[in-house]
């Protein structure tokens, strides 16, 4: 076991990627609100360098951290010091990390067409751009391709449209994002096998074709590229965006804490080093300010519909603040059918309701903004898995997750058709 440890710290060394070569990933449980209070001292403990894939939130939820091997002692020290609970989930990062890559290069070939394309592996940001070159090819009367922006380091911000209507013509729509927080590979990978799905059900599958008959699909595949190509060519675990902040070491905002809803209040951080930093003001980041000039310009976009990992969730509006919407009622039985739906493929079971409620508080998050321009259908996901994997969800889970997740999002898309307000 050593020496596989030694190795990978080698191999991360020689070919740039940072390495979690004995880091851990702890489920912490915290029973009691003294007992968050005292997790939340540990997040504020820099040196540590501790990385929290589930933030404290209510007492009694699971709170999931990634621990440098040097501060794992330390950590757990502090845990059983305050009478903490926790439990190892991953007992060292790198090794899954070591299984993800090889799993990569042994089945990596370039597709010539979207049949041939593996879909149940992880791409990189230049394959996945190919992928919807090819499928744009392939659809010519169904799918193009839009920029709608550019990031910090100069990539495009690419989104497919689907659309039976006219040139110009800005008919009802779904917008349906993956991958804004970079790390989250099986939403991107989710993606792509929806972008496959909706090109080849149109036609075949009556209510899809009912719905892109009426109304248009939007698919970001690719929400924050720059940090999406980070994690690939240096840091597998990269969250957030790739933006500098003046005065600052730390690199980065968190594209979920960035738009103009309750900006900078309680649930986003102002400190630029930390994971949920929510930049220096509303849409300073170019990811987040290209979706939202794109869906103001637009004007009639019907539901908005952002595709996170993991925890096995369907949240809506509010994460701001507890109060509910006015369309609470609604929102709250969508979702409940759409992840009966889910269930009913594999026997996945999520939890439903508001991101409050459901998870914490959070600040500056993307459906708070679409709901309260009026696009009354806004959720967010959070795929597989439930802490298991966390953000290291083996390959072999892509299409199960994709398959499942689609049906849970027909029938939101269907219910949005029928009723379009």
């Amino acid at each position: 076991m050593r020496a596989l440890l030694i190795l990978s710290a080698l191999l991360g060394a020689v070919f740039g990627h940072e390495d979690f070569v004995g880091h851990q990933v702890l489920r912490i449980s915290a029973a009691n609100e003294a007992q968050v209070q005292k997790v939340k001292e540990l997040e504020e403990l820099e040196h540590l360098q501790l990385d929290f894939w589930r933030g404290p939130a209510q007492p009694g939820s699971s709170i999931d951290v990634r621990v440098p091997f040097a501060s794992v002692q330390a950590v757990k020290m502090f845990l059983e010091t305050n009478k903490l609970s926790y439990n190892i989930m991953i007992e060292d990062v790198q090794a899954l990390l070591d299984e993800e890559q090889e799993q990569m290069f042994a089945f990596q070939t370039r597709a010539a067409n979207t049949d041939t394309f593996n879909y149940a592996i992880y791409h990189n940001l230049d394959e996945i751009y190919s992928f919807m070159d090819m499928l744009v090819a392939e659809n010519p009367q169904l799918v193009s391709k839009i920029q709608i922006g550019s990031t910090y380091e100069g990539r495009p911000i690419f989104v497919l449209k689907f659309s039976t209507g006219t040139q110009g013509e800005k008919r009802p729509a779904i917008w349906i994002d993956t991958g804004i927080h970079s790390r989250e590979w099986v939403t991107q990978a989710s993606g792509i096998w929806f972008a496959k799905k909706i090109a080849q059900d149109f036609g075949q599958d009556q209510t899809l074709t009912t719905i892109l008959n009426s109304m248009d699909i939007f698919l970001e595949i690719v929400t924050n590229p720059d940090g999406f190509a980070f994690t690939h060519s240096k840091n597998r675990l990269w969250r957030k965006t790739r933006s500098r902040t003046e005065g600052s070491a730390c690199v980065g905002v968190d594209p979920n804490r960035n738009w103009d809803a309750a900006f900078g209040k309680p649930g986003a951080s102002n400190n630029p080093c930390t994971e949920t930093y929510h930049g220096k003001f509303a849409n300073s980041e170019s990811e987040v300010k290209s979706i939202v000039d794109f869906v103001t310009n637009h004007g009639n976009i019907k539901a908005f519909i952002s595709i996170h990992s993991y925890s096995q969730l369907l949240l809506y509006p509010y994460g701001y603040t507890k109060d509910p919407t006015p369309a609470h009622q609604e929102l709250d039985q969508l979702a409940k059918e759409a992840v009966t739906a889910l269930s009913a493929v594999y026997g996945t079971k999520y939890k439903y309701g508001s991101i409050y409620t459901t998870i914490y508080q959070a600040s500056g998050n993307t459906v708070d903004w679409t709901y309260d321009q009026g696009i009354k259908y806004s959720y967010t996901f959070e795929l597989r898995d439930t802490g298991r994997y966390g953000f290291l969800l083996p390959a072999s889970q892509i299409v199960p997750t994709a398959q499942e997740t689609w049906a849970a999002l027909m029938t939101i898309m269907a219910h949005v058709e029928k009723h379009p307000y």
